[in-house]
């Protein structure tokens, strides 16, 4: 999940990326923290997640979950519809009804506008970089060693960032309010919010240095809980049916990476546990216990493209990338929608094309498929500026580099790159047309 703590459960083929946030008097703060991209948690998310946003008159399609690896219980809304939530609160969390309890909090600061605002000194382009950089996109490529993630700049962990996240008590019961309107009419439980915000009662009496981040940007109050006590107290929503399983499966994935040897204390035989185990093993670098534990996931859920992918990721960062690329073509047939998984795939396809243009054009292929998903992730441009390099289709090669400056903040990169892109591309094409918006949103930075 970083440069320190690799979490390749999903594609990561990103490496170390800090940005600076600049303030009027020239000072700037960074600290690297790592952003976890992993397709199955993220779609788990989602489906505790959506029935909140319609009540709350936000499209699913437009939040997103960006996971912190971090041990801290925490979670913030940033930069827009961008939902954060660190591990430790995830793993720390006794069923799904409490992480859809956090989960309609922030959302009640989305649909009542209290969100995270940089300071006005900052300007747009840098604010697009922060987003880039806390959304898990990075400068360059770290797959073959196994060693790939995103250090970020974080907005938890560092002192000024988390003085600007903080939310006034006022705003913090508004969110409240709004989230149990928002569970009620989506007739979910609201037991897992009370749960939530019972652990963290206590905390405020406590010294700042040991209270939890959640409790430093969420002021909480003894009137905060005592509302949320009397809203319980006729509680009828319920759990959906398949979201227990899917809170455990989503647990267990998070402590085979983050805690294997924990992970393989549990001898039990369940599928979660024995998922555990496979990424423990992986973890450990045991390549072929990781590769058989998946296999015996396989003839019990042979459909299931998490653990496709999970085998071919295995496969891929021990060095054996041709029989990672069946593994993955089978997973992203089963998850046709996964940017992250068709990226891995393309990436792959890549490495083992050589000179034969029809792979080439295969990888190409899968690649553009997956920036239509994920747009705003460089790596993918990065990897499109390699394929397109070997086919000798320069104009492409250039824009693809130039869309990968604009995404990590460097501009004069950018613009030489739309330049060359221009002089290859056709006219009236609509890469010469990106290329052409790319020189104009350079152009317009370096005047400010």
């Amino acid at each position: 999940m970083s440069m320190t703590r690799r979490f390749r459960l999903r594609l990561r083929i990103a490496v170390f990326f800090c940005v600076l946030f600049l303030t009027a008097q020239g000072s700037a703060f960074a600290q690297g923290m790592s952003v976890v991209r992993d397709e199955e948690i993220e779609q788990i998310l989602r489906a505790f997640g959506t029935p909140v946003f319609f009540q709350a008159g936000v499209s699913p399609a437009a939040v997103r979950f960006v996971l912190v690896e971090d041990d801290a219980l925490n979670a913030f809304v940033a930069g827009g519809q961008n939902i954060f939530l660190h591990t430790g609160l995830l793993l720390k969390s006794e069923n799904a009804a409490e992480v859809a309890g956090v989960i309609a909090h922030e959302t009640g600061h989305i649909a009542l506008g209290h969100l995270f605002r940089l300071r006005h000194e900052m300007e747009d382009l840098t604010v697009q970089s922060m987003l880039a950089s806390l959304l898990g996109i990075a400068v360059a490529i770290g797959a073959r060693d196994g060693k790939a993630g995103a250090a970020v700049s974080s907005a938890g962990q560092n002192l000024a960032i988390r003085k600007a996240l903080r939310h006034s008590r006022t705003q913090e019961s508004a969110a409240d309010q709004a989230g149990i309107r928002f569970l009620k009419e989506a007739r979910l439980p609201l037991s897992g919010f009370l749960s939530f915000m019972k652990q963290l009662e206590n905390q405020e009496l406590l010294p700042e240095t040991q209270q939890s981040a959640y409790v430093q940007t969420h002021p909480l109050t003894r009137d905060r809980v005592d509302v949320l006590s009397r809203a319980a107290e006729n509680d009828t929503g319920h759990m959906p049916p398949s979201w227990p399983a899917r809170h455990a499966r989503m647990k267990a994935k998070l402590l085979g990476y983050l805690y294997p040897d924990r992970a393989l204390a549990d001898k039990s035989d369940t599928k979660d546990a024995q998922y555990a185990h496979a990424i423990a093993w992986y973890r450990k670098g045991h390549t072929a216990k990781a590769v058989a534990g998946v296999d015996a996931l396989l003839e019990k859920e042979p459909s299931n493209p998490y653990f496709h992918e999970l085998k071919a990721q295995i496969l891929f960062e021990s060095g054996d990338v041709r029989r990672a690329v069946p593994s993955y073509a089978r997973a992203v047939e089963l998850a046709p929608g996964s940017g992250l998984i068709r990226a891995a795939y393309g990436h792959a396809l890549l490495e083992t094309a050589g000179e034969d243009r029809g792979l080439l054009q295969k990888a190409v292929t899968q690649l553009e498929r997956a920036a239509g998903v994920e747009p705003q992730m460089a790596t993918l441009h990065h990897l499109l500026a390699i394929g397109y390099g070997k086919l000798k289709k320069d104009g492409l090669f250039r824009l693809h580099l130039a869309e990968k400056y604009v995404l990590v903040g460097k501009m004069d990169l950018a613009r030489e790159e739309a330049q060359l892109a221009l002089a290859a591309l056709p006219k009236g094409t609509p890469a010469r047309l990106r290329a052409e918006d790319i020189l104009d949103i350079t152009v317009k930075k370096s005047e400010k």
